[in-house]
């Protein structure tokens, strides 16, 4: 990577962003495509973003990736805001075009493609449930709606922010919606077990999107009834490390076909750099560069483990 006066920047506004596996996605396709372009994390705390999305426009970079805990400020910060960036209320991609602020969300459409990539499955192929009502509940549900799914389903241990989703995407979309009391525990006979029954026996897709589950060793789950998914049935967690989460092995063994989140991370990225470039993404590279990165910090949390059980 050669880095000059024609170098044109973007990157990374979160906090923390240390973590974060996109530099070395996008600076791999910069390089693989032969762009004098790069791609930086920038550790921006609540306060400071106001004046990061600013300095976007002032100092004429491409645009950034916006992360936790920004992406919801970010949206009030633009000049302009894409149909699913308004709908779900959260900007993850800014773009800046002659001085204009464009932000859009990317989560949604990246959760898409990889639907369409790996499991074959279109919004419009029937209902979905989605477990949780956060920040990626909401990017999922609202391109779902946007492109056609006939039903939403969400679930979430607090009741208020599942109907308060469902709602939204009832009310600006017009697609079906509705709110679904988690069980006390699969089998338990909780409260609205019956309705877990019937959406599971409709629903083409069930997405999980809560941090139950995230990091190695992790065993949570959401409480869903895993005894009434159906064969064949599709489940994206969007967790991506571990690679297969507890609710994933659960879920394959009742039958589902289960994905986790690393198509969405790819596709999210993507859609970023074909924004920023007019370029269509090179996937094969980012791919590459996903899992090498991902299998370099599996092997660190590895060497950690075992200096630890040493000492």
């Amino acid at each position: 990577m050669m880095i000059n006066g024609k170098t044109t920047i973007c990157g990374i506004f979160g906090c923390p962003v240390g973590h974060s596996l996109s530099p070395a996605m996008h600076n791999a396709a910069f390089a693989s495509l032969g762009l004098n372009w790069v791609y930086l994390p920038f550790e921006v705390g609540p306060k400071g973003l106001p004046a990061a999305v600013e300095a976007v426009r002032a100092l004429n970079m491409a645009g950034v990736n916006v992360t936790v805990p920004h992406k919801q400020q970010a949206a009030a910060l633009v000049d302009q805001l894409s149909p699913a960036a308004g709908l779900s209320g959260a900007v993850n991609t800014i773009v800046n075009r002659g001085g204009v602020l464009h932000g859009h969300n990317t989560d949604g459409e990246g959760f898409l493609r990889a639907l369409e990539e790996e499991a074959g499955l279109r919004a419009e192929a029937g209902p979905a449930l989605i477990l949780g009502a956060g920040g990626a509940a909401r990017a999922v549900a609202a391109a779902l709606a946007l492109n056609g799914s006939p039903e939403i389903i969400v679930a979430n241990r607090t009741p208020e922010k599942a109907a308060q989703l469902s709602e939204l995407i009832r009310n600006r979309t017009g697609c079906r919606a509705s709110a679904l009391t988690w069980p006390a525990g699969p089998g338990q006979g909780g409260p609205g077990e019956g309705d877990w029954a019937s959406v599971l026996a409709r629903a083409s897709l069930v997405v999980q999107t809560t941090p139950l589950g995230m990091g190695p060793g992790a065993e949570g789950t959401p409480p869903l009834p895993f005894d009434l998914l159906n064969p064949g049935q599709v489940v994206v967690d969007l967790i991506y490390n571990p690679a297969c989460t507890t609710f994933m092995n659960r879920c394959q063994a009742a039958g589902a076909r289960v994905f986790n989140g690393l198509g969405m991370l790819l596709h999210q990225g993507a859609a970023a750099f074909e924004l920023w470039t007019g370029r269509q993404a090179p996937l094969a590279v980012m791919r590459d560069a996903l899992k090498q990165n991902i299998q370099v910090r599996r092997q660190e949390t590895g060497d950690r483990r075992q200096e630890g059980a040493g000492e």
